[in-house]
């Protein structure tokens, strides 16, 4: 098919983190194949063909998939007690991929748009398109809170530009269970955490007015389902697999039917709960719901970022539509044919650009100190 063209500049950019924004996928591979080889040398080392289906997704299920094909002769509980305590070990030592720190410090700039009232694209590093406008930011990780705080505070400083109600991590109890990637619920929450918040008077985003990062292929698939354009920025040795099966096509459209395979996977859940006599997590009596259980109503999704309900709804893309691309990674990264303007470095002098980062800085360091004094 003909690939589109006629996309409105990005308005908002969602980002994975984990071997997105962090060097974190390689350090799952470290702590597995240091089981592997304690527990079951033959298996070792983790092979592309199998992290790549682990990558993206939430911990429980990515657990399942490694399980299935590792066959480990240690209890599943055993296996998790040493990973965690590996991962212990080893996320305090994280760092930014290539490219990234300068990359989310250009976005966090477009706030200057917004901040001076007569901004002018003479500000703009390039000859714009449209109007400039500020890029809004929000994080969409399958990482727990827990690990997100080991990956992450020692380097608070690269995360200020994610406010902290833009934020939507891997147990936020806005996802329902069994919806993780690759279905495309975290990225239309991390939509609607953005049209919650936007200015007095700014117009809601759509989703194809948003742009996803990715690494993992569930991850493209969760942007794709979602209605949203791509930029899949994977592992080497990830594009290297994919390059052998000549799959990347399949993968920018998200039609790797793994969408499916989850919601295969969650019908059986429900389906032995409702075998078992549960229903929204309680199980019934003979007259009613046990008494302390309150059923408590899903939110409902923001109608701008609300999931269709006919049956085009989830559909992921299709094959050279234009609305994914691969690139190596986030260095020199084509603001321009995105239609987003980036001020000149020097506005992050201005008065008011540094009084905002003051009131950004604060939240987040308000909010981890939260947290711990809550742990």
């Amino acid at each position: 098919m003909a690939p589109r063209t006629d996309f409105p500049p990005v308005r908002a950019c969602l980002f994975d983190m984990d071997g997105l924004l962090l060097d974190t996928e390689d350090i799952y591979t470290l702590c597995v194949n240091e089981l592997l080889l304690k527990h079951k040398k033959e298996k070792f080392p983790l092979p592309w063909s199998i992290k790549a289906q682990l990558q993206g997704r939430p911990g429980p299920a990515a657990l399942d998939i490694f399980h299935d094909w590792a066959d480990l002769p240690i209890s599943r509980e055993q296996y998790k007690e040493e990973y965690y305590a590996l991962q212990a070990q080893k996320f305090p030592h994280t760092t930014a991929l290539p490219g990234v720190k300068e990359f989310l410090q250009k976005l966090g700039s477009t706030r200057y748009w917004d901040l001076k009232e007569d901004a002018t694209t003479n500000g703009a590093d390039q000859k714009p398109a449209a109007k400039p406008h500020r890029v809004h930011i929000a994080l969409a990780t399958s990482s727990h809170e827990a690990n997100f705080r080991m990956k992450t505070n020692h380097i608070q400083e690269l995360f200020t530009v994610f406010e902290t109600h833009r934020r939507v991590l891997g147990d936020d109890p806005r996802i329902p269970e069994g919806r993780g990637k690759p279905l495309p619920d975290i990225y239309l929450i991390a939509l609607q955490t953005i049209n919650d918040s936007l200015p007095k008077g700014e117009e809601p985003i759509t989703p194809e007015e948003c742009l996803v990062f990715e690494d993992s292929i569930p991850g493209v698939e969760a942007g794709r389902r979602a209605g949203m354009r791509v930029i899949w920025c994977p592992h080497p040795m990830l594009k290297q697999e994919v390059d052998k099966t000549g799959d990347e096509k399949l993968v920018l459209a998200g039609l790797l039917n793994q969408a499916e395979i989850e919601k295969e996977k969650a019908a059986e859940v429900d389906k032995e709960k409702a075998e078992a006599g549960f229903t929204n997590g309680a199980k019934k009596t003979d007259t009613n719901v046990l008494a302390d259980t309150e059923t408590v109503p899903e939110k409902p999704i923001d109608a701008n970022t609300e999931k269709p309900s006919d049956a085009d709804a989830e559909k992921p893309g299709e094959i050279d539509d234009g609305w994914a691309e691969y690139l190596p990674s986030l260095v020199s990264f084509p603001y321009e044919k995105y239609g987003i303007q980036i001020p000149n470095a020097e506005v992050e002098e201005d008065p008011v650009m540094k009084e905002s980062a003051k009131i950004d800085e604060g939240e987040v360091l308000q909010a981890v100190q939260t947290k711990v004094a809550d742990a």
